[in-house]
């Protein structure tokens, strides 16, 4: 079973930038990005696979970008232009075999947008 570990949340200004790591204690095939607040369901944020193919939700495209590190078995998001709509806690997947069967979830980390 792999386990996933989320750091770098916090707390940051409208128009701010945060990154967020994720690491897996093996390697998986396709790493994410997920999102969630109160009352609603958790929402794509970013996905990327390990040859580096990339897919991002259309609310932060152009203003997030998700990489990995292989070797690492490490994920990022990086999160510019931070907009009080991007408040929620995200957590990072991994897959397997594809986007869409997530197979492990992290616990989560906070990103609070505001002024």
């Amino acid at each position: 079973q792999v386990q996933l570990v989320e750091s770098g949340g916090g707390l940051v200004q409208p128009g701010g930038s945060l990154r967020l790591s994720c690491a897996a204690s093996g390697s998986i095939f396709i790493m994410g990005w997920y999102r969630q607040t109160p009352g609603k369901q958790r929402e794509l944020v970013a996905t990327i696979t390990r040859g580096g193919s990339t897919n991002y939700a259309d609310s932060v495209k152009g203003r997030f970008t998700i990489s990995r590190d292989n070797a690492k078995n490490t994920v990022y998001l990086q999160m510019n232009s931070l907009k009080p709509e991007d408040t929620a806690v995200y957590f990072c997947s991994g897959h397997n075999i594809v986007a869409t069967i997530i197979n492990y979830w992290g616990r989560g980390t906070q990103v609070t947008v505001s002024a």
